[in-house]
């Protein structure tokens, strides 16, 4: 049995690599080639990309991916994806060039609040909490200054501080709850510092605070912290186009199709087991541009999943609908992005994309991606209620297939030719396989 170590942290990477090959794995010197294989030979690069995170040993790479065409507030945009899930890229590509000649994307950023809370117990009453966080409430903001300074001076800061009474649903349980503006920054650090500011002066002013007993006077902070759930830092992505513009191949007429798209998105409103995979395949796509970024995929997923059931169910985060013959498509999702801070100016990729994408502000990322989400449902939904799902996924996955089963350069090459007019199945590929190597 392997024993704890004290001090991993400490040891070089060899000595990572070798204590990780030998206690856990049964060829060590293969561990070792695999490891070392993904490590950058630009030894710079390779330093930059250690100092990413804590203990690493190597790289592990996924795929990026361009998806050309997408017309949006008339502007042409190629946008970068990171995912290794197979058709994401081409099913959004496929949708961005649908809608090209229909008038592209349309997006707008509705509101950008972020929110932040300081979580404290204060076991006194009410109304002297009430009338203490009043009187103190300007020093909390004046003894941030430091921190909200240059913020302020690009136009951002901290744009209210609430106290909140939540001892209905726990005991003695408050929280200041506050709304910051950060602009181009995500804002995580900022808001967090800021946060942490706020629970210093609380402590030290409530000491200090004479109408209050022994007891009221030992406020306790529990923790002081950003939410990533952020209702009120909304973008609005959608197309539209009269119904009879609609042709999405020879066997389904514009106005069926237009019907089933809207009747597949009433379903997902109204059945949470469909809708959970519905708004999957959005967060393929979003999470996809997230990630080519440099942004919190883990974050953002948090919080749309969150604000898909604000109103006690969860439902569909896209909207469908026929009017006056012109089809409908929407998306209203929160979306807090950055342009500046964290990755965005360390990982050389990461840079890229942004250039790619012509350097847009945190609002219009936060368009470019919405807009990335709204196109992969549109393309799912699409599949589901013609083709079918399977048969274009299966062909994208195909040459997945054929690396697993170590397939040549040669076999590939009759077996993806087989399944252009064949239905993609992985029996089928085994089966065809399996006869050509005999």
């Amino acid at each position: 049995m392997t024993k704890p170590i004290e001090g991993f942290s400490k040891l070089s990477k060899e000595e990572k690599i070798h204590w990780i090959a030998t206690n856990y794995t049964d060829n060590s010197q293969e561990t070792v080639t695999t490891l070392k294989q993904y490590w950058n030979t630009n030894e710079q690069l390779q330093k930059l990309h250690d100092e990413f995170i804590e203990n690493t040993i190597s790289n592990y790479y996924l795929p990026l991916g361009i998806a050309p065409n997408f017309l949006i507030n008339d502007e042409l945009l190629a946008i970068p994806m990171v995912i290794e899930e197979s058709s994401v890229v081409a099913a959004a590509s496929k949708a961005a060039k649908f809608w090209l000649n229909k008038g592209g994307f349309k997006a707008e950023v509705l509101s950008t609040e972020k929110i932040g809370q300081v979580h404290f117990i204060f076991k006194g009453e009410p109304e002297k909490l009430d009338t203490f966080f009043k009187f103190i409430k300007p020093k909390l903001i004046g003894e941030s200054k430091e921190i909200t300074k240059n913020m302020e001076k690009r136009g951002g800061g901290i744009s209210s501080i609430e106290l909140r009474n939540l001892s209905h649903k726990l005991d003695h349980y408050y929280q200041l709850h506050c709304v910051f503006e950060t602009l181009d920054a995500m804002g995580a650090n900022f808001i967090n510092s800021c946060l942490e500011q706020f629970a210093k002066t609380l402590k030290s002013e409530a000491t200090k605070y004479a109408p209050f007993t022994k007891e009221e006077k030992n406020i306790e902070v529990v923790m002081s912290i950003l939410s990533n759930y952020v209702p009120n830092c909304v973008v609005k992505a959608e197309v539209s186009c009269l119904v009879d513009d609609l042709k999405i191949n020879d066997t389904t007429s514009p106005l069926e199709f237009a019907q089933k798209m809207v009747q597949a998105v009433n379903i997902a409103k109204v059945e949470p087991h469909r809708a959970v995979t519905h708004n999957k395949g959005i967060m393929n796509g979003i999470d996809a541009v997230i990630l080519a970024t440099g942004n919190d995929f883990r974050a953002i997923e948090a919080g749309v999943h969150a604000y898909a059931a604000k109103d006690g169910s969860y439902t569909s985060l896209t909207h469908a609908s026929i009017e006056n013959n012109i089809f409908k498509f929407w998306i209203e999702i929160p979306l807090a992005l950055g342009t500046v801070g964290g990755l965005t100016g360390l990982h050389p990729l990461v840079k890229l994309a942004f250039k790619i994408l012509q350097k847009p502000s945190a609002k219009e990322l936060m368009q470019i991606v919405a807009v990335a989400g709204l196109a992969q449902n549109f393309a799912a939904i699409s599949s589901l209620v013609t083709t079918g799902i399977q048969e274009g996924h299966m062909k994208m996955h195909l040459l997945n297939i054929l690396n697993q089963l170590g397939a040549t350069d040669a076999e590939k090459k009759v077996i993806v030719n087989h399944f252009k007019t064949n239905v993609v199945s992985h029996s089928a590929v085994v089966d065809l396989f399996n006869s050509l190597k005999k």
